[in-house]
This record gives structure tokens, C-alpha cells and sequence, in this order.
């Protein structure tokens, strides 16, 4: 279980913030006509070569958009070792899946390669109200919807020793979760919420379903539990197993995070992507996924058609 301090914890989220918001102001600022002559520029990478291991090598920035719930795999270990292995340079953004989809749709983000929670997020991105942005995904991953608490909250206690949803319910307790509109995990957290108020009978975990309290971007979730600015939060287990975080299954509730990959159909450094693809599904990095708390596919399922011929020996059909 990984370690670190609060002082790590802000830093990490506050240079994604930044990140985050600097591409949104420039994106408002410069206007569709700048936008244009940005999707007319090319990232340069070398011609395609193989390592010894049978990866793709070369250079480039390789453009990720991928779940906030992966952040602290994806920028503390992944993005450092695919660059060592390959070469290119990975570029994050993290947030919430529906919400990146939504930045591609609108033509916002142009990513190389584009990693969901939910397989319904890329459903939508192969159809016209996603304007065809993919025509393919593979899912390499799953990890279980549960309820992360700080330790050193007031109600730490109550939690270790009653029912999760006889506790969430106490005055002044701060419950977080994601927004549904903007993210999947936030959706299946409604979900569970209304379906313990029907297993249990309890009115009032249906009114915390709807209502919009507590409320945060997937981004910085997470760093707020930490911080001991909430009690508790809807996570997936990997996430809080990441920060360190004891957590309660949602017993009877079986929902979850399935991970996705894909490459669009308009990513600008092919064989960047190409290459991110591959080292993300080599047992190596399958290991760093399952340690950090995913549940790994032995064989990343395809859906769809369209696939790089040179990647579909590494899916299941």
C-alpha cells in the first residue's frame, strides 16, 4: 500500500490543477480559429523501430486523456516507465471519463489515446452523438465501487463498527462523490446509493442520491479525503488503496469501474499511441496495475472493429 504525505498529496493535485486549468483558459481565450490552426499541427516522432522487447520505439508527445481515478499510477509510475521504454513523452490529463469524452466530441482535446471507466463512455464516442471519435476499445481492468473514510475523521469509529449506510446518514458528517454528469463513478454512485435505500429501507439515503451536496471533480476527490475535508467518499478500490485509505464494501452492491483503452480516430502521433497500447498491456505493467489494486484481465476484451492489425493479437475477441 503506497505511502506519502499531505504535503505530496497537494502537490501532485495542485500540478494537475494547473495543468487542468491552464488548458481550459487557453482553450477559451484562443477561440476555434487558433483551435483549427492547433489541429493542423502534428506531433514529430520517428520512424517506426522496435525495442528488444517487441515495443514500438520513437519520439513525440503521446497525448493521454484517462480516468482521474488512474492519476496516481499514471503520472507517479506508468508515464516515467513508458517513456524509459520507448522513448516517446507521456502527457497527461485526468477527469472524468464522460467529461473528457465530451471535451473530444467538442473537439476541445484531440488525444492520442483515450482511457475510460466505463465501456458505455466509448459506446457513445463510436456512435454520432460522440461524433464517431473511435471505432474500437479493449478493456485490460476492473476495480470494485467502495466507501473510502480518512482514519482520523470524528466518525472513523462509527464506521469500523456499524453499517456504512446507518453512519453517512449522521449530522455533520461530509460525504464525497463524483458528479454523474461528468463522471461514471459518480452515476454508479447514485446507483448505489438508491439501491441501499431500497435494500434497507432508509428514505434518507435516496435524498443524499439526489441531491448535490458534496459534490467535487474526480481530480481532486480523492486529496480532499486526505486532507480531512470529508469523512468519507465513494471510490475505486484502487484509488484508495493508492492514497492509503481504509475502506467498507458496499455489501449486495456489485457495481464498479471497468477501464478502457482506445486510440482515436484522429490522434495525431500513431505510433506513439501505437506503443502506449503495448506497454500498458505487457505483464510488467499489467504487475504495476494489479499491485496498485486493479482486478487485470488476462486478455484485454475487444469491442469493435478497426483495431491496429499489429495490437489485435494482444486482445480477446
Amino acid at each position: 500500500m503506497h505511502t506519502k504525505s499531505l504535503g505530496n498529496v497537494f502537490i501532485r493535485r495542485a500540478r494537475l490543477a494547473l495543468k487542468r486549468s491552464k488548458f481550459v483558459f487557453g482553450a477559451i481565450v484562443l477561440g476555434s480559429a487558433v483551435f483549427l490552426a492547433s489541429c493542423s499541427t502534428t506531433h514529430q516522432s520517428a520512424p517506426i523501430a522496435t525495442s528488444g522487447t517487441g515495443l514500438i520505439k520513437g519520439n513525440g508527445t503521446v497525448d493521454v486523456l484517462y480516468a482521474g481515478s488512474l492519476t496516481q499510477i499514471m503520472e507517479s509510475e506508468i508515464s516515467t516507465k513508458f517513456n524509459s521504454a520507448t522513448g516517446f513523452t507521456f502527457s497527461g490529463f485526468p477527469g472524468g471519463s464522460t467529461a473528457l469524452a465530451n471535451q473530444m466530441t467538442g473537439g476541445i482535446h484531440i488525444a492520442d489515446i483515450f482511457i475510460s471507466a466505463a465501456p458505455s463512455v466509448d459506446t457513445t464516442l463510436m456512435t454520432a452523438k460522440g461524433a464517431g471519435k473511435i471505432s474500437w476499445y479493449v478493456t485490460f481492468a476492473q476495480a470494485p465501487l467502495v466507501l473510502a473514510y480518512n482514519p482520523s475523521s470524528k466518525f472513523a469509529s462509527q464506521l469500523k463498527t456499524k453499517p456504512w449506510q446507518d453512519v453517512i446518514d449522521e449530522p455533520g458528517f461530509l460525504l464525497g462523490r463524483t458528479d454523474p454528469k461528468l463522471d461514471p463513478k459518480g452515476l454508479l454512485t447514485t446507483q448505489a446509493l438508491n439501491t441501499a435505500a431500497t435494500l434497507y429501507h432508509s428514505p434518507a439515503l435516496a435524498d443524499i442520491a439526489n441531491s448535490s451536496t458534496g459534490v467535487f471533480p474526480e481530480e481532486t476527490l480523492i486529496g480532499r479525503l486526505s486532507a480531512g475535508q470529508l469523512d468519507a467518499g465513494f471510490f475505486y478500490s484502487n484509488e484508495a488503496k493508492a492514497d492509503g485509505l481504509p475502506t467498507l464494501p458496499l455489501t449486495g452492491i456489485n457495481l464498479g469501474a471497468a477501464f478502457t483503452i482506445t486510440i482515436p480516430l484522429n490522434t495525431k502521433n500513431v505510433s506513439g499511441a501505437e506503443a502506449f497500447v503495448e506497454f500498458l498491456l505487457l505483464p510488467s505493467t499489467q504487475k504495476l496495475l494489479s499491485q496498485d489494486g486493479l482486478q487485470v484481465d488476462a486478455k484485454p476484451k475487444l469491442t469493435g472493429t478497426g483495431a491496429p492489425t499489429n495490437l489485435v493479437k494482444l486482445f480477446a475477441n
